[in-house]
């Protein structure tokens, strides 16, 4: 089946088009599925009274039958209400039936054309296109054309990013800048995803034994798994099991969500990040709208030399409803030597800025780290003693325990936050590091700021430091450079971006 020819719009024009007629097959078949998970529940529920048999299966075909054919007609009219025009200065889309919509967007503000996929769009040669402008305007930022064929995705997302071509004569970068690599793969277990998916799994066990009153019945049966085994090594045994299933569930969300991965700069200046197992993503940036890069270490990571790279680019913006929050992901993480030079391939420079050596911050920085990774950890042992004084004194043995185990944690990630602290200039970008359990470096072009905030709070003046955070429409908004000291700071802002605060600025004697 192809893709439908155009039609005619209330206007009289004679390029208006439909969406795919065989989407009616992909709402048909998840029509299907849905009223064959709820058959059996409501098959036992008809047959538990005294209702014959071929009854209750009667009543089940027929609320099958109603859910199934009501559904389709519903997407058969949607279907025929809606309708779009791609012209030479506007997209527009028609839908609605009771309640009309007519929604445009100029195709100069169009930043993103986002083709996605699931495994039955997939099959029926289906993509959703997502059309943004990616301001922060709420749902009329984006238009949203479910579901067209693959071959009509394709030739919109050429067309509405058509642009002229890039920088002349810089071949070097183009064509594709980097593509999967299976030993990537390693830094899946040790991301903060594992134990939250095990945690969640945990939790998913025990609600749905809920949902069916078997939950005491499960955990009577952990119970005497564990009735010869002390309440030290149970907790021990239940950890392993939930890091077991968070290992196992990281592992599986990476090869859906990086198979086929590939980063490739598409001729007229378009960063292109294709990705995905079952749902297959096609995400395109302009690169006139780059403004520098982000390179994310968290901590399990680091720890194994890896990190991802970011986007810090204008017409990113979500809305609040957004599923597609990864817009920004140019490269999962991979080892820091690969991540570096993807991002100076990425900016078009023959140095990496993210790996530029940092001026190091003043000692106030590193007291004011120890001072506040102190009370987060002394601050519950002062509680918990506290508490044992008045009601028990077995908590005042907690407490203790709690001051001994949190301490040193608390001085070892501080001493780590302060490390991370840094910031410079490199060519045309200006960088920021900082972050302990979220190590973050951010390489900012110097002529993508417009302003800088100088912060100070009674602490840091006492202490000599201030924040410095520099303004861009991009990204975050704003990146930090925090607590350096005050001439320190004042004077790398002057130089970063000269004459945006030298007029502020007062020489000491």
């Amino acid at each position: 089946m192809t893709s439908p020819g155009p039609v005619p719009g209330h206007d009289g024009g004679e390029d208006w088009r439909r969406l795919a007629p065989r989407s009616l097959l992909a709402g048909a078949a998840v029509l299907i599925g849905v009223a064959g998970g709820a058959a059996m529940p409501a098959y036992v529920t008809l047959s538990g009274g005294s209702r014959p048999l071929w009854q209750a299966v009667a009543w089940v075909l027929a609320g099958s039958f109603l859910l199934v054919g009501g559904g389709s007609a519903a997407d058969w009219v949607r279907l025929r209400r809606t309708r779009y025009r791609v012209g030479p200065e506007r997209i527009d889309l028609h839908s609605g039936l009771l309640v009309v919509k007519r929604r445009s967007l100029a195709r100069d503000r169009i930043r993103s054309v986002d083709l996605t996929a699931n495994p039955l769009e997939r099959l029926l040669g289906l993509v959703k296109v997502r059309i943004g402008t990616g301001e922060h305007t709420g749902g009329e930022s984006t238009l949203e054309l479910d579901l067209v064929t693959r071959a009509e995705g394709e030739h919109l997302r050429r067309t509405l990013l058509a642009r002229p071509a890039g920088v002349p004569g810089d071949t070097a970068h183009d064509g594709v800048l980097a593509s999967l690599d299976p030993r990537w793969i390693r830094y899946a277990p040790v991301s903060f995803v594992a134990p939250l998916i095990g945690l969640a799994a945990g939790g998913a066990v025990m609600q749905v034994s809920d949902w069916f009153g078997a939950q005491e019945a499960v955990i009577r049966w952990v119970g005497d798994r564990f009735e010869d085994v002390s309440l030290t090594w149970m907790i021990v045994d239940l950890v392993l099991l939930v890091t077991a299933a968070g290992v196992i569930g990281a592992l599986g969300l990476w090869i859906e969500s990086w198979s086929g991965y590939r980063l490739e700069r598409e001729p007229g200046g378009t960063l292109r990040v294709r990705r995905g197992l079952f749902t297959s993503r096609s995400v395109s940036l302009e690169e006139r709208r780059l403004r520098g890069v982000e390179l994310v270490e968290p901590f399990g990571v680091r720890l194994f030399r890896g990190a991802r790279v970011d986007a810090v680019a204008t017409g990113l913006a979500q809305d609040d409803d957004d599923k597609h929050g990864d817009l920004k992901n140019l490269l999962p993480p991979v080892p820091r030597a690969v991540a570096d030079r993807v991002a100076a391939q990425v900016l078009r420079e023959p140095e990496p800025p993210t790996g530029a050596p940092l001026a190091a911050h003043p000692p106030a920085a590193r007291t004011r780290r120890v001072r506040r990774a102190l009370a987060a950890a002394l601050v519950p042992a002062a509680v918990l003693a506290v508490l044992g004084l008045r009601l028990t004194p077995v908590l005042l043995y907690v407490a203790a325990g709690v001051a001994v185990v949190l301490a040193p944690l608390a001085l070892l990630l501080a001493r780590d936050a302060y490390r991370s602290l840094g910031h410079g200039v490199s060519g045309a970008y200006l960088v920021t590091r900082s972050g302990s359990v979220r190590r973050s470096t951010v390489a900012l072009q110097r002529a993508g700021v417009i302003g800088w905030t100088v912060r100070r709070s009674w602490f840091q003046r006492r202490a000599g430091v201030l924040t410095l955070r520099a303004t861009t429409a991009a990204g975050e908004g704003a990146y930090s450079v925090h607590d350096a000291g005050e001439s320190q700071g004042l004077r790398f802002a002057a130089e970063a971006v000269p004459d945006l605060l030298a007029p502020f600025l007062e020489p000491r004697p």
